[in-house]
């Protein structure tokens, strides 16, 4: 493995093996996903692979944020204001967060999502504050995203190969060659835009509020629906674990599989089983005993004679 790459992945697993109470790095919670904790683990323990970052997939309602005007006093070109994108890049605030399904009251409550996301009810008037200019607040649902850094355009494919197989149908490799032709360490991203949705469901108005657009049961309708991509979001992680170590796996003890079979000996090992199971089919057909043949032969004798007499009636 190239002493560039080992000192990337030693750097890397310092910081990840810091106490959590201590750990910080640039997400919103600023920490590994405890649902994905394991996952990243196991693929840390492959020789060639390290991830660099990850989200294990959420939930969230994220409040745009507004750029500053390149001029102080001033708005942008033609008199629109610049808001940053709901991913959250260029300012913006997150109003809820969750990695897990989010619980549903028993009971559907005249306020219980509008509580939860900060938002308020239009009190008639709060409406008519909303223009184009106006910060909109998403509900969204994104899937798992991991990237991971490989020694090798071999590692790369594998793991290519286990997050497309697994249903992660965007995932993709950069970094795969050079310029100079120097050894490359491709960069994997494992992701998958296809049961993702961003839903606006309020804005922010003059007066600081942040105003919903739609009632309780929709916010109720896109809180289910995001708690069963969850669901499939678990389904293909899942998957994907398994299809990636299953490469690995006399590197990966932790799968529990310890019948590993390199595939040789496993042919030769077939091979042996065949000709001994050959070798006692023909013992047993040659091992008959000298009384039973004997036998045999009288009785053929007997149905001759009886043969030669019945015909001379």
């Amino acid at each position: 493995m190239q002493s560039r790459f080992k000192a990337k992945k030693q750097r890397i697993l310092e910081q990840l093996n810091v106490p959590n109470a201590e750990y910080q790095d640039l997400s919103p919670k600023g920490s590994v996903d405890e649902p994905i904790r394991e996952l990243i683990d196991d693929i840390n323990m492959v020789e060639g692979l390290v991830t660099t970052s990850s989200c294990s997939g959420r939930m969230s309602v994220f409040l745009e944020g507004q750029k500053k005007s390149t001029t102080i006093g001033e708005l942008e070109p033609d008199n629109v204001v610049s808001r940053a994108g709901p991913g959250g890049k260029g300012g913006g605030s997150w109003l809820y967060i969750s990695h897990t399904q989010t619980a549903l009251p028993g009971q559907v409550a005249a306020s219980y999502f509008t509580s939860l996301f900060s938002l308020q009810r239009p009190d008639g008037e709060g409406d008519s504050t909303r223009t184009v200019q106006s910060r909109h607040i998403h509900l969204k649902f994104e899937p798992m995203i991991l990237h991971i850094l490989t020694s090798s355009l071999d590692h790369s494919q594998h793991v290519l190969n286990a997050a497309l197989n697994a249903g992660f149908r965007e995932s993709g490799a950069v970094s795969l060659s050079t310029k100079d032709g120097d050894i490359t360490n491709p960069m994997v991203a494992v992701r998958s835009t296809g049961y993702s949705f961003d839903s606006i469901i309020g804005y922010h108005n003059d007066h600081g509020q942040n105003i919903a657009l739609v009632d309780e049961n929709h916010i109720r309708m896109l809180v289910e629906i995001a708690n069963e991509r969850f669901k499939i979001n678990i389904d293909r992680i899942s998957r994907f674990r398994s299809l990636l170590l299953e490469q690995y796996r006399p590197q990966a003890p932790k799968l529990g599989k310890t019948d590993w079979e390199d595939p040789d000996a496993r042919k030769r090992r077939k091979r042996e089983e065949g000709l001994a199971r050959q070798r006692a089919i023909t013992a047993e057909h040659t091992a008959v005993s000298p009384t039973t043949q004997t036998k045999s032969n009288e009785e053929s004798d007997l149905a001759s004679v009886l043969h030669n007499d019945s015909s001379k009636l």
